[in-house]
C-alpha cells in the first residue's frame, strides 16, 4: 500500500508541510525533512523551483528564486534525496510545474522518484486528460500517485471526473487567488467547502491555499482530512530559521 493511503487511512486530521527545495540555502533539504518528521507532520510536499510559478504568491516564488540562485534543479534535488527512506517513513510527494519534468524526460523523472521512494506528485499545470492520455501508465509503472487540484470554479462534472481517476487526495485549493497565507476565511469560502463536503467524493480532500496557523488550520479541517501550508512555513523559515520549525509545527495543533 502507498504511503499517502496509509496516512489518510489513520485517524485524526492530517498536516502536510510544502517548502522549497533549496530554500534557504542550498544543503537545508534534507534537514529540514527530518525536522520536519521530528515535529510529528503527517506529509511532506518538496517544492521543486521554477522560474514562473503562476499560482505561487510572492512568498514562494521568492523562495524559488533564491533556491534557484542557490543551484537547486532536479538532479542536485535527486542527489540530496537518495538514501532519504533510510530515515523517513512519513509520505513524500514532489510538487512543482510540468515544465522541469518534460526538460528533465517524464519516465526518467518518475523512475528516479519511484528509486528514492517519493510517493507521489502534484502538477498544478497538467492537465487530467493529457495526464491520462499520455502519461497515467509511466505513474502507476513507477508506483506514483498524482494528485490534482480542485478550485472553487471547478465545475461539478470535473470534480466528479477528478474524483473517479484519483489515488491518494485532491488537493482542494481555498481560493481562486496565488498561494497565500492568511488569518480567515470568507463566508463564500465555507460554503465552497461544505459544498465539496456535500458531494461525498470517494477520495479524501485537503485543503491547500490560506492555512498557516491554528484558526485556519481547525476551520478547513471540519471540512477535510487535512491541511497543507506553504507559505506561511517558508515565511516562518525566512524569519526564524530551520531551528525554529518544530516550535512552528506546534502552534498550529
Amino acid at each position: 500500500m502507498n504511503r499517502i493511503d496509509k496516512k489518510l487511512k489513520e485517524k485524526g486530521k492530517l498536516l502536510s508541510i510544502y517548502f522549497t527545495a533549496g530554500y534557504p540555502n542550498l544543503d537545508d533539504t534534507v534537514d529540514i525533512i527530518f525536522k520536519l518528521q521530528e515535529s510529528g507532520v503527517d506529509m511532506i510536499e518538496i517544492g521543486l523551483p521554477f522560474s514562473d510559478p503562476l499560482a505561487d504568491g510572492p512568498t514562494i516564488q521568492d523562495s524559488s528564486t533564491k533556491a534557484i540562485k542557490n543551484g537547486m534543479n532536479t538532479n542536485v534535488l535527486f542527489d540530496q534525496l537518495k538514501g532519504i527512506r533510510d530515515k523517513v517513513s512519513i509520505p513524500l510527494i514532489i510538487m512543482g510545474y510540468f515544465n522541469p519534468i518534460l526538460q528533465f524526460g517524464v519516465e526518467k523523472f518518475c523512475k528516479k522518484c519511484n528509486e528514492i521512494g517519493i510517493d507521489g506528485l502534484i502538477i498544478p499545470d497538467l492537465p487530467i486528460d493529457y495526464y491520462e492520455a499520455n502519461y497515467k501508465s509511466i505513474f502507476e509503472e513507477n508506483r506514483l500517485y498524482n494528485m490534482f487540484l480542485i478550485a472553487p470554479q471547478t465545475l461539478d462534472e470535473r470534480i466528479q471526473k477528478i474524483d473517479s481517476i484519483s489515488n491518494g487526495f485532491i488537493y482542494m485549493v481555498s481560493s481562486s487567488s496565488i498561494t497565500g497565507s492568511k488569518n480567515s476565511f470568507s463566508a463564500e469560502q465555507i460554503n465552497y467547502f461544505k459544498r465539496i463536503d456535500k458531494m461525498n467524493l470517494k477520495t479524501p480532500r485537503i485543503i491547500g491555499f490560506g492555512v498557516g496557523n491554528n484558526q485556519t488550520f481547525n476551520t478547513v479541517v471540519k471540512y477535510s482530512k487535512g491541511a497543507i501550508i506553504g507559505s506561511a512555513f517558508i515565511k516562518n523559515l525566512h524569519e526564524h530559521g530551520i531551528d525554529s520549525i518544530a516550535s512552528y509545527i506546534g502552534s498550529i495543533r
